[in-house]
């Protein structure tokens, strides 16, 4: 597994979903409860199985009608990096809206 590098509020978004998820997600779920752009999460999704934090398959399930749905598993050795990434984004986004509010008092 590779480190991240940057890491923004949207990666941090699909981490919380693969990280609340426990068990393999399709892609366009991500996208509905991020509420990020298709366009944003897909390319994310890439990145984080390129460097090893996810896994994906082809969903099997033959009886389901529709295209076929692509699942995203969080890697065991990723849930930690995951947890500690995620939350420093949001303590830097809680930080960053408090000082945003105080210039606004």
């Amino acid at each position: 597994m590779e480190l991240l590098g940057r890491m923004t509020p949207a990666t941090a978004d699909v981490l919380e979903v693969l990280l609340d998820a426990g068990e393999p997600v399709w892609g366009l779920k991500i996208v509905k409860v991020t509420r990020r752009p298709a366009g944003s999460v897909y390319p994310i999704l890439e990145r984080l199985e390129r460097l090893g934090w996810t896994t994906s398959q082809w969903d099997e399930d033959n009886d389901r009608a529709g295209p076929r749905r692509r699942l995203y598993l969080l890697s065991d050795e990723a849930r930690a990096s995951a947890l500690t990434v995620v939350a420093g984004v949001r303590d830097r986004q809680a930080r960053l809206s408090a000082h945003a509010a105080a210039a606004r008092a």
